[in-house]
């Protein structure tokens, strides 16, 4: 089954696949959403860019009253992804009338989130710690709860949120329908399906490993060269956008410091980031005005990044299920992808784990390092403009459009992603014209009014 048509959607659900040009189901969505539809618990093993979230979001919006309290919880691992599949729910519920949904995240302030729930959702998104400290100040109420939803209930793990999961779950319904999606299957996954389910309906689109689509290919180097193979990997495939792995949060700041200094654009990602800071790495990395995004496994956490062509693991992976999570940042959603890891010798085992673990030998080499022509990058296509005004002051990415495209008489194709947060927004431009486009922002008015724009990077 792989046609939309075949399910027993309700038609505003219908109409919203057919408005989103949605012609075909995945494997995720083909052999989950029966079974979700039905009202029984799932358990499905698949990666983020698999259509997992569609899967799930079809299967509780089906089963949502948009007059009624609390129905639907998702509990999800980070911010970012709770803010993706915020994002995909409304857009599968567009047809829906008066239906509400809230993401509840830390990160930001308990009163703001308080004062929203005056006027209870029907759908909450949100992270294991933030959902629980509602939970139990009452400010959320759970006992009318149809469909909790784990997604990426591995990475829950790995973070440290079972106990979080667990009280979580407490507050719900014993006859509420439990779904969990999991990247992988350890052993403690299928603990928490014995705990949290009944009688699971169980789904395999994958075994965890990187998909075929991803062509990986290691390259042994000693430790003193890894900066130099890097630069000489950068160079041979010249990425327009690019995902590198460090295993600690001052390994990415320093290989992040070293590629700038080649003349690379380029930020580094940890955990250590306040999330204002977080957020604009992101906003950069996504419209294009970062080339290269330097990462630790925590704070890419969650994130789901559209066409990454590139992904090089600089440190190796400690275990083989971390690698398949790194190198499953490329490759999304059927597309084609490259994965390239440096290991040193002492890394050996690692990398014979990872093979054992994809069931195939894997491609080894000596890796080589940049000559000097080659050791300098290059720059992002992009640069972001910062304007100090967004949601709250009802700013809409078409003001700031009009405002470029208007008197400020900048071509619509120099302007890049639109992106707006509660009190500041920000605008990609082609580098060459981000000069002109700063001063024209700041001679003239966006909205009417007179606002503080700046340039990043």
């Amino acid at each position: 089954m792989s046609d939309p048509a075949s399910l027993a959607l309700p038609p505003p659900l219908a109409q919203a696949l057919a408005a989103l040009s949605f012609d075909a189901l995945t494997p995720v969505q083909a052999q989950a959403l029966p079974a979700l539809l039905d009202g029984r618990d799932v358990i499905a093993q698949a990666r983020t860019g698999s259509g997992k979230t569609v899967a799930f979001g079809l299967g509780l919006l089906a089963r949502i009253d948009a007059a009624g309290p609390l129905q639907a919880l998702v509990l999800v691992p980070t911010r970012e992804l709770a803010d993706q599949v915020g994002k995909a729910l409304r857009q599968l519920a567009r047809f829906l009338p008066n239906l509400k949904l809230s993401i509840l995240c830390g990160g930001v302030p308990l009163r703001v989130q308080l004062e929203s729930l005056v006027h209870m959702p029907q759908i909450v998104v949100g992270t294991p710690g933030r959902i629980l400290e509602h939970l139990e100040k009452g400010s959320l109420e759970l006992s009318a709860l149809r469909v909790l939803v784990l997604d990426e209930a591995d990475r829950m793990l790995d973070m440290g949120f079972v106990d979080a999961m667990r009280n979580v779950v407490r507050f719900a319904p014993r006859d509420c329908q439990t779904s969990l999606f999991s990247a992988t299957f350890p052993e403690e996954i299928r603990a928490l399906s014995r705990e949290f389910q009944r009688e699971p309906f169980e789904v395999q689109v994958d075994d965890g490993s990187a998909a075929t689509e991803i062509v990986q290919r290691f390259y042994e180097v000693d430790t003193a060269q890894k900066l130099d193979a890097l630069a000489w990997l950068l160079a041979e495939h010249k990425p327009a956008s690019a995902m590198i792995f460090c295993n600690t949060r001052r390994d990415t700041q320093d290989v992040a410091a070293a590629l700038d200094q080649r003349g690379w654009s380029v930020l580094a990602l940890h955990g250590d980031l306040e999330q204002r800071d977080r957020d604009e790495v992101l906003v950069r990395f996504a419209n294009r005005s970062c080339s290269l995004l330097v990462a630790t496994d925590v704070a890419a956490r969650g994130l789901d990044i559209a066409d990454l062509e590139l992904v090089i693991l600089y440190d190796m992976a400690s275990d083989a299920d971390t690698y398949v999570h790194r190198v499953g940042r490329t490759g999304r959603a059927g597309r084609s992808g490259l994965a390239l890891t440096l290991y040193t010798p002492r890394e050996q085992s690692r990398v014979d784990a990872v093979a054992e673990r994809l069931g195939r030998p894997l491609s080894c080499e000596p890796a080589r390092t940049a000559p000097a022509r080659l050791r300098s990058g290059q720059l992002a296509p992009m640069q972001t403009l910062v304007i100090d005004a967004g949601r709250k002051d009802k700013l809409r990415p078409a003001d700031i459009l009009g405002a470029l495209t208007g008197t400020a008489g900048i071509p619509g194709t120099d302007v890049g992603k639109i992106a707006i947060f509660d009190t500041r927004s920000y605008v990609a431009v082609t580098r060459g014209i981000a000069e002109k486009a700063l001063q024209r922002l700041r001679e003239g008015k966006i909205k009417g009014r007179s606002l503080r724009v700046r340039k990043l990077g």
